[in-house]
């Protein structure tokens, strides 16, 4: 594991590729090339038979010129630091400050390559690697730039911190179109170190990477949030729509529950906890419905005496029947009267 220190005091794990990597990658992108310089040699011996020695020697160094070395210097910097041997085997180049490479980078690179590894066939780039802490070849020396390896395993990644809950969700309708890759990568490296880092520069950094996001989206910062809890919000909203793009719509229209989305709960205090805390009498599950109050048995009530034929005189309730009685048996009165 290699620390870089980039002009803000943030320290980057990088892993720095080795040698075996970097040499299966460098004769896979050779591979490539020499078979691409072979069919333009071809091509240019029969496309070329009618002119004189001195043309075709031309347009031979100017095939070796445009394929062995301008070739491997536009890949690099088209892909970022991305060859096709590099792609195969997880590795990229980057500046020394962790940032993607640009032209310069990328021209230097190829100008050194001629010599350390086409004119004496490696043996001067891997005496450089070995030699090098980082395994650093004279091209990168130059260019200032170290090849990582990009594949680490999945429980060594760093661990980026939640926003507090109360931010979840809150920049769902926020345009992340024209903040580029180099900002994400700034911006996570920030959250996952952030922890580490002295208080008085990491609010500075989190404000100068706040503001710079501010101007990519075009939206002004909530007033009042932290720029640390702003910047992991963001990186939450991100996130969540990168699941939904991939797993369609229906699913991770919120942020996970459990995972290291959920709730803030894995770093207490790394964005400020809200003033309102949660009630400790015991709720009901959500979706429940809540369970009915017992409620005592009561009898029915009694129908209210009527009179019989307005003198007021109540009638006597009949006794109730008996499976052997018939109807047409008359009943001998017990004289109860229900009460009134």
């Amino acid at each position: 594991m290699s620390e870089l220190v980039t002009g803000e005091a943030v320290a980057l794990e990088l892993r720095p590729a080795r040698l075996p990597s970097r040499a299966l990658a460098v004769m896979l992108d050779l591979i490539v090339a020499m078979a691409a310089y072979t069919g333009v040699t071809v091509a240019l011996i029969f496309s070329t038979a009618s002119l004189d020695d001195a043309a075709q020697i031309a347009l031979s160094i100017a095939a070796f010129v445009l394929v062995l070395v301008g070739g491997p210097i536009a890949v690099e910097t088209l892909s970022h630091g991305r060859s096709l041997g590099k792609l195969a085997f997880g590795l990229r180049v980057v500046r020394d400050d962790g940032g993607p490479i640009r032209f310069r980078h990328a021209l230097v690179r190829g100008a050194m390559g001629v010599v350390e590894i086409l004119m004496t066939f490696g043996v001067v780039a891997c005496i450089a690697s070995l030699v090098s802490a980082r395994g650093r070849r004279l091209g990168d020396v130059f260019a200032g730039t170290l090849v990582v390896r990009e594949r680490v395993p999945a429980g060594q990644t760093a661990f980026v911190p939640p926003p507090p809950p109360w931010l979840s969700g809150r920049f769902a309708e926020l345009d992340l179109s024209a903040v580029p890759d180099g900002l994400w990568l700034a911006i996570r490296q920030y959250l996952t170190r952030m922890q580490q880092l002295d208080p008085q520069v990491g609010w500075a950094m989190a404000e100068r990477l706040a503001t710079d996001l501010v101007a990519r989206t075009g939206a002004p910062a909530p007033q009042g949030v932290p720029p640390a809890a702003y910047l992991a919000a963001v990186v939450q909203e991100r996130q969540a729509r990168d699941v939904r793009r991939t797993f369609g719509n229906g699913a991770g229209g919120g942020a996970p529950v459990g995972g290291a989305w959920s709730g803030g709960a894995g770093v207490p205090g790394a964005f400020g906890n809200p003033a309102v805390q949660p009630s400790s009498a015991p709720q009901q599950p959500f979706g429940s419905a809540p369970a009915p109050a017992p409620v005592a048995w009561q009898p029915p009530a009694t129908p209210p005496p009527t009179t019989a034929g307005g003198t007021g005189i109540e009638p006597v309730a009949p006794a109730p029947s008996t499976p052997h009685s018939s109807p047409a048996e008359p009943r001998p009165s017990t004289g109860f009267a229900p009460p009134a």
